[in-house]
């Protein structure tokens, strides 16, 4: 049985995509790819495709943290400061694609090339408060940024 991890999406299954992997023993993260060439101007944001999704027990998130390589020597930032993806993100064919929002702060144009290791994904057990029932009986309609969206 499946417990927790990564698939390319359908929409992506032709392009050349590779399933995130740690680089050591002892890393926590899995690094994620771009699954495409983009440029991102100063001062702008982007919103970097994946082509992944990832499935995980619903007491779980994937924390998605940039790599401290593109922030220092770059002037990349992740756009929110820190990605989660919840478990009910998975879904049928393309529903759950893992994008990260990346935002140059410097003062040139970078480009991010299809294959470079953009960020890295740390799956996480979470805790809930006594008496929580949040959710119950709602199922997730829409993908990147749905929750509590109405």
């Amino acid at each position: 049985m499946r417990k927790r991890g990564f698939e390319i999406l359908p929409s992506f299954a032709k392009r050349d995509i590779q399933l995130p992997q740690r680089g050591t023993a002892a890393s926590a993260g899995y690094d994620l790819a771009a699954a495409e060439d983009v440029e991102i101007a100063p001062g702008a944001m982007a919103l970097m495709p994946t082509g992944l999704k990832a499935y995980l027990p619903p007491d779980e998130v994937l924390v998605v943290a940039i790599r401290s390589s593109l922030a220092l020597r770059r002037g990349l930032t992740l756009a929110n400061g820190l990605g989660v993806i919840d478990a009910d993100y998975y879904g049928p064919g393309d529903a759950g694609h893992i994008q990260v929002p990346l935002r140059n702060v410097g003062d040139t144009t970078v480009r991010i090339t299809k294959g470079e290791r953009i960020a890295q994904g740390i799956f996480l057990p979470y805790l809930t408060v006594d008496g929580d029932t949040a959710g119950e009986g709602v199922v997730r309609e829409g993908g990147f940024g749905s929750t509590g969206r109405t």
